[in-house]
């Protein structure tokens, strides 16, 4: 197969790609070396809506990633959607304190949880506080006319040893159940994230390729921009006709690649 020997870049999933839990999978390491040795360009993505890029990075290179200039969260751009719909706005947040500080920093007002009645917008993200009176005043905000954004769908993220947590999209679906509306969307799989990588690498879709282990989220938001898609899937089960490409381990990635 020769369509990923010509592929200048590569943008990656992280959570149940690269990594799972604390650790990288089996073969990433080697494999995202050796592309970067051969001059391939490298751009990770990722949904979590507690982190930063540079928080990414810096875990990156910890587990022993060098290239790792390219790291791209909702995060970075959740202030800047919220501007461009509505404006400065007072918005309530449902979800870590990472994902209240950089609407903040894009020059929003963040409301305490008892004066939901007064917001303009609703900011759920992934909450490992999360208590009934919040989903309630997220659902009320929301409800009585707030617009209901989110970094995210993912209903789980995948952790050490196969196992879950509930996703934001989970607590997005309660919040959005409840209020009888629909989020917008700000990471996979909208296009934001996935033009954003493009842009850093000095890339056009048709030069790069999505590697994911989602179909909804990595494949069909990457394919939706024009990328080439490869599906990663250790465990088999790939599902038909989605993704250009199916691995079943960064190994078969690398030789794919031409750098094996």
């Amino acid at each position: 197969m020769t369509l990923l020997r010509e592929i200048r870049g590569f943008v990656f999933d992280l959570d149940g790609c690269v990594w799972s839990g604390d650790a990288l999978n089996p073969g990433a390491g080697e494999t995202l070396a050796a592309l970067h040795r051969a001059g391939r360009r490298l751009a990770y993505l990722t949904n979590n809506s507690r982190a930063t890029g540079a928080e990414i990075r810096r875990r990156l290179h910890a587990l022993g990633v060098a290239a790792a200039e390219h790291c791209l969260t909702p995060l970075e751009i959740i202030g800047e959607v919220i501007a461009a719909r509505c404006g400065p706005s007072r918005v309530l947040v449902i979800g870590a304190a990472e994902l209240a500080e950089v609407i903040a920093g894009a020059g929003h007002e963040v409301l305490d949880v008892k004066d939901y009645a007064r917001a303009a917008v609703v900011a759920v993200g992934n909450d490992f506080d999360l208590t009934y009176e919040r989903l309630t005043a997220a659902a009320r905000a929301a409800r009585r006319g707030a617009l209901l954004i989110t970094p995210n769908l993912d209903v789980r993220l995948p952790i050490e040893g196969g196992e879950f947590l509930p996703g934001c999209g989970a607590i997005v679906a309660a919040v959005a159940a409840a209020a009888g509306v629909s989020p917008v969307v700000v990471g996979k799989p909208e296009p934001p994230l996935f033009r954003m990588a493009l842009d850093r690498m000095g890339l056009a879709p048709g030069a790069a390729a999505m590697v994911g282990d989602s179909v909804p989220s990595d494949i069909r938001g990457a394919r939706a921009v024009g990328m080439t898609t490869v599906f990663y899937a250790p465990a088999g089960g790939a599902p038909a006709g989605e993704a250009d490409v199916v691995v079943g381990s960064f190994a078969e990635l690398a030789r794919l690649a031409g750098v094996a």
